[in-house]
């Protein structure tokens, strides 16, 4: 509807946030996240009202899927809970279609994160939004450091902090985030109406995303490392029917090329005869994977080679009392509905741990009347 505005300001990245005409921030932003980055003395306030919080019986870390569905369970339970999250919803406020949630034929995922916090919210659950998780001490009573300098303590532990995009950690890519490199195609796809765009990735998020963006613009070109496309086939056999696409395979993203305000175009090895190629592009979404959210756990809860946090058939972590649900986990097939179950899980099992623990002064549950 804007795009005058778009061309003049060379917005490549929506939402975009603008004070006083200069960038103020880029990226789904809430107006609490808003007015605390205008309000400097916000965080240590709030910081000083979270070391005055009680003990929790159970603390949730993360406010996703699978952090909503254990803050409810736990919260069915009488017991005091509570939820530490960067942002409630987590990447599914950044999921446009959702087609495979039982029970909705379709819906959208700020719908859906929408309806989660309702629930959650008609139960007495601390909700501390805007807040990240730094460090776990383990011990009797369990303590989560916060970046805000803050810490809270509780008697058991559900980590839920989802994952992210993979990056592809190559030379340009740094430099031209949100300036042709995306990595969301439902926020960012229209913005490259009939422009010739790459998509890095022959999984099943990469096609869906080359699918939806051949709709808009002029010509996608899909970039995937291994032999073949890693996608389902019903999901392969659209992609083939597209006229304005291309799949190269056996390709290695190598550099992302620009002319300093914005991406012109990517390099590439052909890993068959190791020759370097280059295509002339104006956006590259970035589509191979997810990594677990557990860089502050490294050396405290036992994690697998890829960075997930190992869990036994309820939830439990390495350390006793500490559970963990969801995408951040190594339970396969990283799905909402998953996801929702496994945090579920977790919080059962994190409450089965608290009934049967030794009754002493700091591990008293205090069931609500």
């Amino acid at each position: 509807f804007f795009q005058e505005e778009i061309k003049q300001r060379q917005i490549m990245a929506v939402p975009s946030v603008f004070l006083n005409g200069e960038i103020f921030d880029q990226g789904r932003m809430t107006v609490e996240e808003i007015l605390v980055k205008l309000d400097t003395g916000a965080t240590a306030r709030a910081a000083e009202t979270i070391d005055a919080k009680d003990v929790f019986d159970m603390l949730i870390i993360g406010g996703g899927p699978a952090g909503a569905s254990a803050a409810i369970y736990s919260a069915r339970k009488g017991i005091r809970t509570g939820i530490v999250a960067q942002r409630f919803g987590g990447q599914v406020l950044d999921t446009l279609s959702i087609e495979n949630f039982i029970s909705m034929k379709e819906t959208e995922g700020p719908k859906l994160v929408s309806a989660l916090e309702q629930h959650v919210k008609s139960y007495d659950v601390d909700v501390m939004n805007l807040q990240r998780a730094s460090a776990i001490i383990p011990g009797e009573l369990i303590e989560i450091k916060l970046d805000s300098g803050a810490s809270l303590k509780a008697k058991s532990v559900v980590i839920a902090t989802g994952a992210r995009w993979r990056e592809l950690n190559v030379p340009g890519e740094q430099t031209y985030r949100n300036k042709g490199v995306a990595y969301c195609p439902h926020c960012d796809g229209p913005l490259f109406k009939g422009k010739p765009v790459a998509v890095v990735g022959g999984g099943n998020s990469g096609v869906e995303a080359a699918i939806d963006l051949a709709g808009m613009v002029s010509h996608v070109t899909v970039l995937e490392f291994d032999a073949t496309l890693r996608a389902d086939e019903v999901l392969q056999r659209k992609l083939r029917s597209l006229q304005n696409l291309t799949v190269i395979t056996q390709a290695q993203t190598t550099e992302v090329i620009g002319d300093g305000v914005k991406v012109n175009g990517m390099r590439y090895t052909d890993r068959v005869s190791g020759q370097s190629k280059s295509l002339e592009l104006e956006g590259i979404f970035v589509q191979i994977g997810l990594l677990p959210n557990t860089d502050w756990l490294k050396g405290t809860v036992a994690l697998s080679s890829r960075g997930e946090i190992e869990i036994d058939a309820k939830g439990q972590t390495s350390i006793p009392g500490v559970f963990a649900a969801g995408d951040v986990t190594t339970v396969p097939y990283k799905q909402i509905i998953i996801a929702m179950g496994e945090g579920s899980k977790a919080a059962l099992g994190a409450f089965d741990h608290l009934i049967r623990s030794p009754v002493s002064s700091t591990n008293e549950i205090k069931l609500a009347a």
